[in-house]
């Protein structure tokens, strides 16, 4: 499997930690950057890794910034994305299985490298279910035919 990843210079520290914990699994990474604590602009990284999972270059994507949130709301905006902002396992495997999300957000102001490791674990580890929850993903692709 290959992960995209990248952060925002809020989501540097997180991103490094979570990248070397994925590098133990045998898990190939791609880091679209950044690559230090200088500032940059987020959706400029939730671009290069989102456009990697439309055209197929990687399966999925982890993006952090300082909340999670500005990367899930500019990936989001990419047709063919559903980007989610996750604080707990619970919805990491919820939202793999029910809403069959290509990218993890998560926020280094919020969350602990501890947790967020075990939340990429759970989220890698879970499948979308499909049957009723296909459904709700058509009616995603149709609003976003209808808006983009």
């Amino acid at each position: 499997m290959k992960i995209a990843i990248a952060s925002d210079h809020g989501g540097y520290q997180l991103k490094e930690a979570i990248k070397a914990h994925l590098l133990k699994s045998d898990v190939k990474v791609i880091d679209f950057g950044c690559h230090s604590r200088e500032s940059v602009d987020f959706p400029d990284y939730a671009k290069l890794v989102g456009e990697s999972i439309i055209n197929g270059d990687n399966q999925l994507g982890i993006l952090c910034c300082g909340t999670g949130i500005g990367m899930s709301i500019a990936a989001n905006k990419i047709t063919g994305i559903r980007a989610a902002v996750v604080g707990d396992v619970f919805s990491a495997k919820a939202t793999r299985e029910h809403n069959d999300s290509n990218i993890l957000c998560l926020g280094e102001r919020v969350t602990g490298e501890g947790l967020a490791c075990l939340i990429v674990d759970t989220w890698l580890n879970a499948e979308f279910l499909g049957g009723r929850h296909a459904n709700r993903i058509n009616g995603i692709k149709e609003i976003e035919s209808y808006y983009c």
